[in-house]
């Protein structure tokens, strides 16, 4: 064999040296950080805010539960709205922050001191919690729950934990969040005046895309935008009778054989039982009222109806009773439900049966359901079979 036909010994691949990433880019500085946290701080405030107004109003206490307010008939619409709106602007803010700082966590070395290590552990709980806290939002407005627990209680328990976190955060970096706060701030005018220009740039740019988000979202509980709900989940149009469905007769076990012999049962000092022809006979009353759910969608409707109140008093009950309501759902966690006085008292407050001035099809809670102002629609109790006078 010659030289030229004689094969060359197999040289193992040559890997690559792994170094420490490296970051060049002029927005990763404090400045930068502090201008995006600032929005996102507001947007997490008032989505605390509202998400206690929402748990309180869905699960309250038994010492409140009398005195949560059935007006304004729009409150729960509104804050609802706000929490939904001011979440998903959450997202583009979180991603950005997150950009902004996350050189510092390749910072080297990882632990310099026990105080940079409760600093860091600090932040990390900070960061782990505003994630789960926005993107299991996010998958509870489509609805979709790819976790093993119960969305509510872990939403509402991580929500103290980020708030508690991000109060920590700001105790803890005030001084540099200080110097970099204003446009005249000693840590401002320490920096490159072209990094100026790039950082309102990118500003810009952030508040662009927050502004695209809501304007594509907000459509659904703000009806006046929502010939540009392109990005929500929910149209507030689209359903039958005019109005959005999130869980059919099917879904909740509701059969015709089980409509068939419906009544009505009356709980109470005085109990009574009542077919829907002898309901339809009762004096009726009729409201334009909003269906206003957690996922952040909401409609107003015209709902007709037997008042609540009328109901508790031909039961025998007394002035400021409560009601408990009974559902036809054959499971569900919210086939019981409760109602304070406030509510019950309410003359808006309807055991309603029709819905746009047609009889309720069975998705809306055919026979009649509950329609109550100023109160998250999985309270707005649909196949009521039974109402207990407390």
């Amino acid at each position: 064999m010659t030289p030229r036909n004689r094969r060359r010994p197999l040289r193992p691949p040559v890997l690559p040296r792994l170094r420490p990433p490296s970051f060049s880019g002029r927005l990763h500085d404090a400045r930068t950080a502090t201008s995006v946290g600032r929005l996102l701080g507001i947007a997490f405030a008032v989505c605390f805010v509202t998400g206690l107004i929402s748990h309180y109003l869905q699960r309250p206490p038994g010492w409140l539960a009398d005195y949560l307010p059935s007006r304004p008939v729009w409150g729960y619409r509104l804050t609802q709205g706000l929490h939904i709106a001011f979440g998903l602007a959450a997202i583009v803010l979180l991603l950005v922050k997150l950009w902004t700082v996350y050189p510092r966590l390749f910072a080297w070395p990882p632990v310099r001191s026990v105080r940079h290590a409760l600093e860091r552990l600090s932040v990390a709980v900070l960061v782990a919690t505003a994630v789960f806290q926005v993107f299991t939002g996010l998958l509870n407005i489509v609805e979709w729950y790819p976790w093993p627990f119960s969305f509510v209680p872990a939403h509402f328990a991580v929500a103290w934990v980020a708030a508690g976190s991000i109060l920590l955060h700001i105790a803890v970096q005030a001084p540099e969040i200080k110097a970099h706060w204003g446009r005249r701030s000693a840590g401002t005018l320490a920096l490159p005046a072209e990094d100026a220009r790039d950082r309102r740039s990118l500003l810009l740019g952030v508040g662009a895309a927050v502004g695209v988000v809501t304007l594509t979202t907000v459509g659904q509980s703000f009806t006046p935008l929502k010939r540009l709900d392109l990005l929500a989940p929910r149209h507030p149009d689209h359903g039958p009778q005019g109005l959005p469905v999130n869980r059919t007769a099917a879904a909740a076990g509701v059969t015709a054989a089980a409509l068939r012999d419906w009544r009505l049962e009356v709980l109470g000092p005085r109990p009574f039982a009542l077919t829907l022809d002898q309901l339809r006979a009762l004096p009726q009353a009729r409201a334009r009222l909003p269906i206003s759910c957690v996922e952040g969608w909401s409609a107003e409707a015209r709902w007709g109806g037997v008042r609540i109140r009328d109901l508790v008093e031909r039961a025998g009950g007394r002035p400021g009773a409560g009601v408990r309501v009974v559902s036809l759902e054959v499971q569900g966690a919210y086939r019981v439900m409760e109602m304070g006085r406030e509510y019950v008292e309410d003359p808006l407050t309807l055991l309603a049966l029709t819905l746009n001035g047609g009889v309720l099809l069975p998705d809306h809670g055919y026979p009649a359901r509950i329609i109550a102002p100023n109160r998250p629609g999985v309270l707005q109790t649909k196949w009521v079979t039974r109402l207990e006078v407390l």
